[in-house]
């Protein structure tokens, strides 16, 4: 047999039929669902009076439309959003699919509930109608997301008409330095290779530097891959991401756990297998990084200065740093570095999770939230609101001046209640910068956690590196 890539392996043994040279209908090992791309899909299938074929494999998690308000009670005000909610729960009822529903105690966002749940095993083809489902690639999982029309074709058949993308191998040697994130590496890596770099491609992350990241800081890494483009993004499960599933998997018996276990060592690149493209990076070259337009790759150094439109080769990118530039009211030449913020949102799919919200902690321990500044922090499920309170993370955070909310999408982007203003400048741990993506008008600078939470107690852009930590 010729060598083969992961992806490769993934889609081969999940490959039902041989379309074309491009296409192949493939199976789906679970399909996640939230309210805003199932309804049309669940009504789709209700016309042809279809059932769905395989009901067991098939979550639904309400998070992007819910309110992060505090409170013992949730409920969703908007009547367009309530109906969201409401026809999703009814459709789920109708064909016995599990829900994490607007009160569920372990409710939150799709990406960060299903791994945490021991859903997510490697060697898994999950399909998701939000295009953040490339975060399941951080255990070896073949993520990615769809469109309404292709969640009505999964609901009736448990397979996906999937046109099949090319190989991309993105190895990173060193190691992070002190102060620096796997979301400075991430945003880093979009920056040189561009918002549309892995267009086309799924991306196998390898090397030294990936190897040491925790699973949660992968997770970052895989979810915001689709930033620079990409259809999937994959981390080979080694002993790290295995320990992860197994202490979340308990119906994983001795005998499972064996066979499992075989399977899960063959699930890497085979040494001689072919790459479209490949690029390297030096983990040794990260420094925390900061967007300042309105794309991802439109980053810089906390350390460097804003680059002027003239500095892009081609017109499209400098007609592009001029829009932004325009929009977020940076000038070319300046540095990020004590530019006055706002506004604070700590959470999303990206960085919503325990890892994270220990790290803010560890910045803001002993200081407060900037007077003028509003600083959010919204966990990204009902576990991980548990823990942080268990270990005092939420407590502390309180205590500080930040608001301690119940979990969802929340800011990430305006679809529910957190929204912000026009002209409120947000230091955000999300993914997304674009115009208007946290309210209309709002700018947006993407960040690490522990970025946010210096820019929280600063009032401004901060390098976090410059303050020292203080520790019980």
């Amino acid at each position: 047999m010729m060598p083969r890539t992961l992806y490769r392996k993934l889609v081969d043994s999940h490959t039902v039929a041989t379309l074309d040279e491009d296409n192949v209908l493939l199976f789906c090992d679970l399909h996640l669902m939230n309210e805003y791309t199932s309804p049309q899909a669940f009504a789709g299938l209700h016309e042809q009076g279809r059932p769905v074929l395989m009901p067991e494999q098939n979550v639904a998690v309400v998070s992007h439309i819910i309110p992060t308000h505090p409170g013992a009670v949730r409920v969703i005000a908007d009547p367009a959003s309530a109906l969201q909610a409401s026809n999703l729960k009814a459709n789920c009822e109708r064909h016995g699919i599990a829900l994490f529903d607007t009160n569920d105690r372990l409710q939150g966002i799709e990406h960060v509930v299903a791994p945490e749940h021991g859903m997510i095993r490697p060697g898994m083809v999950v399909i998701c109608g939000d295009s953040h489902t490339t975060t399941y690639g951080a255990l070896g999982a073949l993520g990615f997301g769809i469109g309404t029309s292709e969640v009505e074709h999964v609901l009736a058949t448990q397979t996906l008409v999937y046109r099949l993308a090319r190989d991309m191998r993105i190895h990173v040697d060193g190691q992070l330095p002190a102060g620096t994130t796997a979301k400075d590496l991430v945003l880093m890596i979009i920056g040189r290779i561009g918002a549309q770099g892995a267009r086309g491609y799924v991306v196998e992350f390898c090397g030294p530097a990936i190897e040491a990241l925790s699973v949660e800081a992968r997770f970052t890494v895989c979810n915001m891959a689709v930033e620079a483009g990409a259809r999937g993004a994959l981390i080979a499960p080694d002993r790290t991401a295995i320990d992860y599933v197994l202490a979340r998997a308990p119906d994983i018996d001795d005998a499972m756990r064996a066979r499992a276990l075989a399977h899960w060592a063959t699930l890497r690149s085979d040494a001689d297998a072919s790459f479209d493209v490949q690029h390297r990076f030096d983990a040794g070259e990260v420094a925390p990084h900061v967007t300042w337009g309105t794309s991802p790759d439109q980053v810089v150094r906390i350390d460097g200065t804003v680059p002027a439109p003239e500095d892009h080769a081609d017109e499209p990118g400098r007609r592009s740093a001029a829009q932004a530039l325009a929009y977020t009211g940076v000038a070319a030449g300046a540095r990020l570095d004590g530019l006055p913020i706002q506004h604070v949102f700590i959470g999303s799919c990206t960085n919503g999770r325990i890892e994270d919200l220990r790290a803010v902690a560890d910045v803001v321990r002993g200081r407060r939230v900037a007077p003028g500044v509003r600083a959010m922090v919204v966990p990204g499920s009902g576990a991980v609101k548990a823990q942080a309170e268990a270990e005092g993370i939420a407590a502390l955070l309180a205590e500080a001046g930040f608001e301690w909310r119940q979990p969802g999408c929340s800011m990430c982007l305006a679809m529910n209640d957190d929204v912000l203003a026009a002209g409120t400048r947000c230091a955000s741990t999300t993914n997304r910068n674009f115009e208007g993506r946290q309210g209309r008008g709002a700018i947006t600078h993407l960040m690490s956690p522990a970025m946010a939470a210096a820019a929280a107690i600063t009032g401004t852009i901060t390098d976090v590196r410059k303050l020292e930590r203080h520790h019980d």
